[in-house]
């Protein structure tokens, strides 16, 4: 384990990320693991889909976080093998723990930068990423770098979420925390869950890193938050308490009022739904 995050082994650019997600957010994703890879399932299978995995198959997960996407990857490649990468020790240290639990013997997990960790060059058929490919400083540097560890003719597939407008999960969300403020903005060119949420930029980082035959299939699907809504309302306000930081009493009162409204408006039969919308990108190593 490699501990705190410092430039020996995370690009300078990636700092912050992994103050992020090799702290407490990595932590709580950890604890939570069961919930957030539930939150995704309706685009888990058609990513692995996507990416055409074969049984002989050597897969590279990137951002992997508690390995569901690299242990089923490694199911399918029976006769191959699956490594996952991530910045966060603590889901690293868990999705070694489930792989073992379940008796998967071809998968492995190192905590590492993907931006600069040095992968055995051309050692994989094909690389995915189930939103964890979005949070690089400098994306290009580092689909180049998965690029260099792909053979010639490997495949890359990514889940990224789309636009803003088109994921009323984040947006209702964050906009009951916000009380009244703007919500907090999130530029294209800047690590985040929507940068890769534009097609044209997405083509051009894949392109000028080696990729070529660049395709974006969009999804839409429901996310779950929890069974109902005083069950999600905890989940929601342990992924994005940190949004009551600066209100005051009556702020708080105000943001936390407007959450419990958003998920009891949402709250189904099948459980706490919002409506959802990503893209399934993929691309061929030059």
């Amino acid at each position: 384990m490699m501990g705190a995050a410092n430039s020996t082994w995370v690009a300078p650019s990636n700092l912050e990320q992994a103050r992020a997600w090799d702290g407490n957010e990595g932590a709580y994703w950890a604890a939570n693991a069961e919930r957030f890879d539930a939150a995704v399932a309706a685009y888990h299978r058609p990513l692995l889909d996507a990416a055409g995995i074969g049984t002989t198959d050597r897969v590279l997960d990137i951002g992997c976080g508690t390995g569901q996407t690299t242990r089923d990857a490694a199911r399918i490649a029976a006769s191959g093998a699956a490594l996952g990468v991530d910045l966060s020790a603590q889901m690293i240290e868990l999705a070694r723990r489930l792989a073992v639990a379940e008796g998967i013997t071809n998968a492995r997990f190192e905590q590492a930068d993907a931006q600069i960790y040095p992968f055995e060059v051309e050692a994989f058929d094909v690389a995915i990423s189930r939103t964890g490919a979005m949070f690089f400083g400098d994306p290009v540097a580092a689909f180049r770098n998965i690029a260099s560890a792909l053979r010639p003719g490997g495949r890359l597939a990514l889940l990224a979420w789309q636009a803003l407008p088109r994921n009323e999960w984040i947006r209702e969300l964050l906009t009951a925390l916000a009380a009244g403020r703007d919500l907090p903005s999130s530029p294209p060119d800047v690590p985040g869950p929507f940068s890769l949420a534009d097609p044209d930029r997405v083509r051009g980082i894949l392109s000028q890193a080696g990729f070529t035959d660049v395709q974006l299939d969009g999804l839409a699907a429901p996310m779950s938050f929890g069974a109902d809504a005083d069950d999600a309302y905890h989940f929601v306000l342990g992924l994005h308490g940190w949004m009551l930081e600066g209100l005051d009493d009556a702020g708080r009162a105000r943001a936390r009022d407007a959450l419990r409204a958003t998920l009891a408006a949402h709250d189904t039969s099948h459980g706490v739904l919002y409506d959802s919308a990503a893209w399934i990108i993929t691309a061929r190593k030059v």
